[in-house]
């Protein structure tokens, strides 16, 4: 035997819901589709689950009784499997690009990292521009912001502003967000 490993556990045991024996109570509420949900024994559920060559599952084990349905339990969690995996594919992930300016760029250096920007925008990613503050250039605070804003002015038909120039630390940043298409 393996050491610190963990016991083995059946794929039927670490399911979700119980089905047909391993539900506990006494009593449940079967629910079936066009008819009103009955009371019976959880014995006499099996029994009609198995004449249909079904599964009885518990669907609401904190109800009082216990809502079941009787279904095909592997094709249920099949569906429930594609439908997560189709709702993560279409997931979209925000992708953050960062572009650094000092408080003295030049205007090649500004349109070089605008048509960066740009690139990004198209691309459907978020930019985050800041301009970083060194030593003694914390007393350029204006033209840190005064940069940010042209930025923003040049990128307004690409994306929209989410953040307007804002100082932390020793960084002033302005977050554009692409525009829907």
């Amino acid at each position: 035997m393996r050491r610190n490993s963990k016991p083995f556990v059946k794929r039927e045991e670490a399911a979700q819901h119980r089905i047909n024996e391993k539900i506990y109570a006494s009593e449940i509420r079967l629910v079936i589709e066009g008819e009103e949900p009955q009371v019976m024994s959880v014995a006499k559920g099996i029994a009609l689950a198995e004449e249909q060559d079904m599964d009885l599952v518990e669907i609401s084990p904190n109800a009082t009784p216990p809502v079941c349905k009787i279904m095909d339990y592997k094709k249920f969690i099949y569906n429930q499997k594609r439908k997560q995996k189709e709702l993560k594919a279409k997931q979209s992930k925000v992708i953050l690009k960062e572009i650094r300016f000092g408080p003295n760029t030049d205007d090649h250096d500004f349109a070089f990292k605008l048509a960066h920007a740009k690139k990004f925008l198209e691309e459907g990613s978020k930019v985050k521009a800041y301009v970083f503050f060194k030593g003694r250039t914390i007393v350029f605070k204006d033209r840190g912001e005064i940069l940010l804003l042209k930025f923003a002015q040049e990128l307004a038909d690409l994306g929209a502003v989410e953040q307007l120039p804002k100082l932390e630390g020793k960084k002033m940043i302005l977050m554009i967000n692409p525009k829907k298409k």
